[in-house]
């Protein structure tokens, strides 16, 4: 198994975070990991992605041209990386933010409406988790459970986000009721 992914957003949105704790997940599970954060000068409001690889075998370099998937959580990213995506890839983008359909058509496109899923659950600073959430239905490269054993072990600075994070995971995980085929 092999999978990579870039994770982008703006700073605040929980980019850098999401792929951090699908990282962690992953080595728990015992799979090879890398996570490369990458973030503006601007920080909170700047641009923020990382790139996520998640394999049974060593990976031989942590970068990604045309990752297999991405996860768009705001309109300037959904602009950067359509482009992007391995053809035959998978595009998870916030149509709460996006203000406009992707149109490429050798990929998977998927709308998920990440900001009103977290004013659902009570909290939009948890949009990161229902995207992630969405991802792991849609491409379940780990169990939403190792997600949240995750968040349990290595998160432990902000314990009281814990339920929050977990219900927006599993509330972006029920958006879509089955994986991509494939």
């Amino acid at each position: 198994m092999y999978h990579d992914l870039i994770i982008s957003g703006s700073g605040g949105q929980g980019a850098l975070f999401a792929g951090q704790l699908l990282a962690y997940a992953a080595m728990d599970a015992g799979f090879q990991v890398t996570w490369m954060p990458s973030y503006g000068p601007e920080m909170r409001g700047g641009t923020a992605h990382c790139t996520v690889i998640v394999s049974d075998a060593p990976i031989g370099a942590p970068l990604v041209r045309n990752p297999q998937t991405v996860i768009a959580l705001n309109r300037p990213s959904l602009d950067k990386y359509e482009p992007l995506v391995a053809t035959g890839g998978l595009l998870i983008y916030n149509s709460s933010l996006a203000g406009r359909e992707p149109t490429r058509p050798n990929i998977t496109l998927v709308g998920v409406p990440g900001n009103d899923l977290a004013r659902e659950i009570g909290d939009e600073r948890v949009l990161n988790m229902a995207m992630l959430g969405a991802f792991l239905r849609l491409q379940p490269i780990l169990p939403l459970e190792e997600i949240c054993r995750a968040l349990e072990r290595h998160m432990a600075k902000r314990r009281e986000l814990l339920a929050l994070n977990i219900a927006a995971l599993q509330r972006g995980f029920e958006v879509y009721p089955e994986k991509i085929a494939g």
